[in-house]
């Protein structure tokens, strides 16, 4: 019958036995992370931080460092504005019945080279949906599919108060070249040409 024997290493042994168990999959996964070293860090600095005779955070402490870190977010929202998405988010490629992927800058050109061959039916369908598109564009007003003209004019002028007549004036004006079949007249179109600009 075998007996249990003592097992008595040297130093050398014992190093490398301690070595060997330690190299463990289950040893090295329990290994703290940089983030707990981190955590560890910002932990102690906060306990070292003295207000007054009191050691550590105290109440009125943490009251000032969250007052300064919301000022500081204030702060980067008043110099660069309210993060948004990518700039096209706001807007779709579907326009008034359309899939258009053009940006409002094309949708302009387009406009100019129609006024400028006369076409004002096709200038001011091009500039209403650059004027649109612009406002989409920058997040200002959501354009989504099956937004009419009409319903976009009402959007646009609960933002926009002293331009509501002439929204609604050009969402009708748009329909009526978009869908009636009206010639349109360059005074329409003139008058869209301010309110686009005056919108940008």
């Amino acid at each position: 019958m075998l007996t249990a024997v003592p097992v008595t290493p040297d130093g050398q042994q014992a190093r490398d036995w301690l070595a060997n168990e330690l190299a463990k999959p289950e040893y090295q996964s329990a290994k703290p992370t940089w983030f707990d070293y981190l955590a560890r860090a910002v932990a102690q600095w906060f306990e070292s931080l003295n207000f007054g005779n009191v050691a550590g955070p105290s109440g009125l402490g943490m009251l000032v460092i969250g007052v300064t870190v919301l000022a500081l977010i204030v702060i980067a929202f008043l110099v660069f504005g309210r993060p948004r998405m990518n700039q096209r988010n706001g807007s779709t490629t579907s326009l008034f019945g359309e899939n258009d992927q053009r940006t409002a800058f094309a949708m302009r050109l387009a406009a100019d080279l129609a006024s400028q061959r006369g076409d004002y039916a096709l200038a001011i369908t091009e500039l209403f949906r650059a004027l649109a598109t612009g406002l989409a564009e920058r997040g200002v007003v959501s354009v989504t599919p099956g937004t009419t003209a009409h319903d976009f004019g009402v959007r646009a002028s609960e933002l926009f108060p002293p331009q509501a007549a002439a929204l609604s004036e050009a969402a009708a004006t748009f329909d009526g070249v978009r869908y009636l079949g009206r010639s349109g007249a360059e005074e329409q179109y003139r008058r869209l040409v301010a309110l686009e600009a005056a919108l940008r």
